[in-house]
């Protein structure tokens, strides 16, 4: 049975990039949307493109593996539920999502049919639940409620880009699903290097063709990551790198942010939402008035929620300024006020007969 190792972050963070170090001759892609990977020469490496099938996919995989081929890399997986969704979008019924859950399932479970050198490695995006947790991204509850897809993984690594550098963090935070075997990687994040990741999978499980214990030793130093753990409330400290050679100096702060700030930053990140959302449906129902609500339901899923920030509260100089500057324009009224010196009295003008305003109707509003 071949190793299977799950890779899950954010489109653009570093997943499909970390091939470049893997050497083409050892190495079959599958590549559901058909996309180039990001990085010069990846048109040597073996690929399958555009096809989201799992018959055609898993013996694709099979006849690479015979062929010699140690590293499998399944790229962009979640578009195997998301692409066969959306071309089957109008049609009814539970049995769609049955084939969906099967046929991502298969691709998966081929493993065990593969031989026990080779490893797979599975790369799909991410969603924060609402308790939370960041997990892999899913379409539909069916996968989510019957099984635990993490579960089926001893090594699941998530992508992480801090300071301009992309990484691989091993172990969980306390809020995603990420983990590793007890010592394989010596450090919390490592670099987002495959080729690094397969060499520490074979040494760690004694495969024929394993580097040794002195070549890994000097790869851990190459590829470590100076990235703190967050605490047990999932914060990292102020200073997300570690200086370990560098003397200690204090570390400039951001400005923090006022709480008009923050509202007003979540507020735009919502509306951006509510806009993907409604260009993510129009695309799925071109020219339709009325959409069923499972359906855009699971549409509007497709679209990344915002992370948004939690809105502190006003300090003490925030409240003051908030309320003089409530207190100036009446300050100014007051002040126009005692500047025009009263005007002579005259004699009050006889007001000409008005009709009585017509009274209005109050519409009661009901909740629709």
């Amino acid at each position: 049975m071949a190793e299977k190792v799950l890779i899950m972050g954010e489109s653009g963070t570093g997943k499909s990039t970390s091939l470049r170090n893997t050497n083409p001759d050892l190495v079959a892609v599958v590549n559901p949307v058909g996309k180039p990977l990001p990085f010069k020469g990846s048109r040597k490496f073996v690929t399958l493109s555009g096809v989201t099938e799992s018959r055609k996919i898993t013996k694709f995989m099979k006849e690479q593996a015979e062929a010699g081929k140690k590293i499998i890399v399944v790229d962009d997986f979640q578009y195997i539920l998301s692409v066969p969704y959306m071309n089957r979008i109008k049609e009814n019924g539970w049995d769609k999502w049955n084939d969906f859950g099967a046929n991502y399932f298969e691709i998966i479970e081929v493993c065990k049919e593969l031989p026990d050198d080779v490893v797979v490695y599975y790369m799909t995006h991410t969603e924060t639940l609402e308790n939370g947790v960041t997990t892999i991204k899913l379409i539909g509850k069916l996968l989510r409620e019957k099984i635990t897809i993490e579960g089926l993984f001893t090594i699941v690594l998530r992508t992480l880009v801090n300071e301009g550098k992309y990484y691989f963090l091993t172990q969980n935070s306390g809020n995603d699903t990420v983990k590793s075997p007890l010592g394989m990687f010596p450090d919390y994040a490592i670099d987002n290097d495959l080729q690094y990741v397969d060499d520490k999978i074979r040494n760690y499980y004694e495969f024929d063709d394993a580097k040794s214990d002195a070549e890994m030793a000097e790869a851990d130093g190459k590829a470590k990551g100076n990235i703190e753990k967050p605490d047990a409330n999932g914060r990292r400290s102020r200073r997300a790198t570690k200086k370990d050679d560098a003397p200690a100096e204090a570390a400039e702060e951001p400005p923090k942010k006022t709480h008009d700030e923050v509202e007003a930053e979540n507020k735009a990140k919502m509306d951006q939402y509510m806009a993907d959302c409604d260009k993510a449906l129009d695309e799925a129902f071109p020219g339709q008035e009325e959409v069923p609500f499972d359906e855009a339901c699971a549409v509007r899923d497709t679209v990344p929620k915002p992370e948004l920030e939690k809105v502190p509260r006003r300090t003490r100089k925030e409240r003051t300024a908030k309320a003089e500057a409530v207190k100036e324009p009446e300050q100014a009224d007051d002040a126009e006020g005692a500047m025009n010196p009263p005007e002579e009295a005259s004699e009050p003008e006889k007001a000409e007969p008005t009709e009585a305003p017509a009274r209005t109707r109050r519409v009661r509003r009901t909740r629709g």
